[in-house]
């Protein structure tokens, strides 16, 4: 672990709980369409496998119901963003030690920094790589991959740390190795989809890089 020069960090469920305006939106769309709603949990399962396209959830339907969910998303998604524990933390043991981390997310690039920005933590990450129209979302390495390159990095001398079974096949076929964080994903799930270790928190991650770098 001594050769770890980045480290890549997906958003959602990892470093800040924003599922609330997700959760909402999704289910407002779903009534509206006469679909079942699902519980947090579900929706929190559903997007960390990666593959939260509408075309799953709502068929032939999903761009108007695509449109739909963004609008009701859109209402309060600035204002029900929470860091979660350990963070903070993470990023300043991060710039202590001088390591540069880039987030890998499958939110819009544009709501990705707009979140970022409402937090006050432009300065913690040196790039936001979010889904833009073209780009592969995770579980493809694109992302992943980006990441690197925008850090200037191997994608071998870094970490990924995720909550979704999306974020450690990406990790796992960009060569990084998956750091799992344990919570709709259990250990044994997280493994399989590629994760090298699991944890059940920032903090323990932090402690392990701490005694492994």
């Amino acid at each position: 672990m001594s050769n770890v020069k980045a480290v890549l960090l997906d958003m959602d469920g990892t470093i800040v709980d924003a599922f609330p305006p997700i959760i909402r939106a999704l289910n407002q769309t779903f009534v509206e369409y006469g679909l079942p709603q699902m519980s947090a949990k579900e929706v929190k399962r559903h997007t960390g496998r990666g593959d939260c396209s509408m075309i799953s959830l709502f068929g032939d339907r999903r761009e108007e119901a695509g449109k739909r969910f963004l609008e009701i998303h859109d209402e309060d998604y600035l204002e029900h963003i929470n860091p979660l524990p350990g963070a903070e933390n993470l990023f300043e043991w991060l710039k202590e030690k001088a390591i540069p981390c880039a987030i890998v997310t499958s939110k819009s690039q544009s709501r990705a920094e707009a979140q970022f920005a409402a937090l006050g933590w432009n300065h913690h990450v040196a790039a936001i790589i979010g889904k833009i129209d073209g780009r592969p979302e995770k579980p493809d390495p694109t992302p992943v991959l980006l990441a690197c390159e925008a850090l200037q990095v191997q994608p071998e001398s870094t970490v990924m740390i995720g909550d979704g079974i999306a974020d450690m096949k990406a990790a796992s076929r960009a060569g990084s190795r998956g750091l799992g964080l344990c919570d709709a994903f259990s250990t044994a799930e997280l493994s399989e989809a590629g994760a090298s270790h699991c944890f059940d928190s920032l903090a323990e991650i932090q402690n392990w890089l701490t005694r492994e770098i």
